[in-house]
């Protein structure tokens, strides 16, 4: 059940990336300068590659707004390329224009190459590549920037924490981790905790399992590149006793209130009016200067993996990706329960 809907679209070195978003209320200010903010903080971070120095991404509203503001009719989001000029022939879609230049077929551990080939019978695994990069992570930013914007008409606000990098704890240290790791040739992932304040009780359901508020959220997360774990709540409950755990409640004033908040503000896969709190670990970026034992898929044999213009570390990008996910989700349950074809109508609707 959707109502807040989108597809994406595009590849790495294609001409763009694009995103319609459907369900939107009439009436929603949409501010080009949040979201063309939210797509810079996705290319910051210590430890980012050369493709950041080329790409300045801005987004080009297509549809859906008019003088700033959403009229009900489907969104369409537009982020340019700009290192598209270096490979119009390459991905063209004119079969006059065939070429090998920037074809591979060794195959990337850790990446998409081998079971996508086989999924999709491709042999030039370039066709894999293009659209399983994270550049496409872009346009996801650009969609969450939007439900940011819907969900900030509520009061509801989101942040992400760095929580580790490699073996490094504290910001000070993270970025003597990633020089070691870069002039080693290597990679590093880390974990990153991203929490959302002022959330109403009732998002979500127990009714059916497709309908939990966490399992909605894990899953958004999960599917992010490089997400290898997420966690809702306190992430240490398996060694914690229920007396240990479990979020104590109170009233206050006429209130509930509660003291902790190991639930990570969902019970029973509905939200409970405190925080939401995520915590997911993204693995050490896959493509390596020093590359990985492989094998070439075009001969069968042994070989050096792939290199293509890579990270050394993009844990402060993941976290902002992580947000935009996290914000769809929630956007998605709010128009759900309060739901209406304009944003007054919405806002009349929480406030009772």
């Amino acid at each position: 059940m959707e109502k807040f809907r989108f597809l994406t679209s595009g590849e790495s070195h294609g001409k763009c990336l694009t995103a319609i978003i459907d369900g939107l209320p009439a009436n929603l200010e949409i501010d080009t300068d949040f979201i063309n903010a939210e797509l810079s903080r996705r290319q910051g971070g210590y430890g980012r590659g050369g493709r950041m120095k080329i790409e300045a991404d801005t987004v080009e509203i297509l549809s859906g707004v008019r003088f700033g503001k959403t009229f009900g009719a489907p969104v369409t989001l537009v982020i340019e390329n700009k290192d598209f000029e270096n490979w119009q022939k390459i991905m063209s879609a004119d079969p006059k224009d065939v070429t090998s230049e920037k074809s591979f077929t060794t195959y990337r551990p850790g990446h998409a190459d081998y079971a996508g080939s086989v999924k999709y019978n491709q042999k030039d695994l370039r066709n894999i590549l293009e659209r399983s990069s994270a550049r496409k992570t872009a346009i996801e930013v650009a969609v969450g920037a939007v439900a940011k914007l819907f969900l900030n008409q509520f009061g509801i606000k989101g942040s992400s924490q760095i929580l580790q990098i490699g073996n490094a704890k504290t910001e000070e240290e993270f970025h003597k981790e990633i020089d070691m790791a870069k002039s080693a040739g290597d990679t590093l992932g880390g974990k990153i905790k991203v929490l959302y304040e002022n959330v109403p009780v009732g998002l979500g359901s127990y009714v059916q399992w497709d309908r939990a508020l966490d399992g909605r959220i894990a899953q958004a997360v999960m599917s992010v590149p490089a997400v290898k774990s997420v966690a809702i709540g306190n992430h240490h409950a398996y060694k914690m006793k229920g007396s240990e755990f479990h979020d104590e409640i109170f009233t206050e004033d006429g209130k509930i209130v509660r003291k902790t908040n190991n639930a990570g503000g969902i019970e029973g896969g509905i939200s409970n009016g405190e925080n939401i709190v995520v915590t997911a670990v993204m693995k050490p970026i896959p493509t390596l200067l020093k590359p990985l034992q492989s094998v070439d898929c075009a001969t069968g044999h042994p070989s050096e993996a792939h290199f293509e213009r890579s990270d050394t570390c993009a844990v402060e990008a993941c976290a902002v990706v992580i947000e935009s996910r996290v914000a769809c989700v929630l956007a998605n349950e709010l128009l759900l329960k309060y739901g209406g074809d304009s944003i007054e109508e919405c806002l009349l609707k929480i406030e009772g």
